[in-house]
């Protein structure tokens, strides 16, 4: 697959979780927030909590679960991305914030895209 297909693809689907999110009561901010420092895929409220969303998506369970795809690495660009967007937005150091992962994949045999937020996915230094 070329890179404006999966760029593509991972446009549908962070809408596709902008979506339950919305739905769950989030209220989104930003999305694609790119910097130096990284790239995040939704920024949203989460009551009094500020949350930085990585997507991922997988078209089957095949290859592992989609969150697993994020790893240390990917963890601390994502991070650094988060401080860079408080700092830049005005948010105080006091913002309570967290780190989820939102986990879509095709169902086997469906039509169906299944979607799984993870709380707390993993926390800042």
């Amino acid at each position: 697959m070329n890179r404006e297909n999966l760029r593509t693809t991972g446009s549908r689907y962070e809408q596709k979780a902008a979506a339950c999110l919305s739905q769950m009561g989030f209220r989104l901010l930003d999305r694609n927030f790119r910097c130096r420092q990284g790239e995040i895929d939704l920024i949203a409220m989460d009551g009094e909590t500020l949350v930085f969303i990585e997507v991922k998506y997988r078209s089957s369970l095949k290859n592992g679960d989609p969150a697993e795809a994020v790893n240390k690495r990917k963890q601390r660009r994502i991070i650094q991305a988060a401080r860079y967007y408080m700092l830049s937005r005005g948010f105080s150091e006091d913002t309570p914030c967290r780190f989820d992962v939102a986990a879509l994949w095709r169902e086997e045999g469906t039509d169906g895209t299944r979607f799984r937020l993870i709380r707390d996915a993993f926390w800042g230094e």
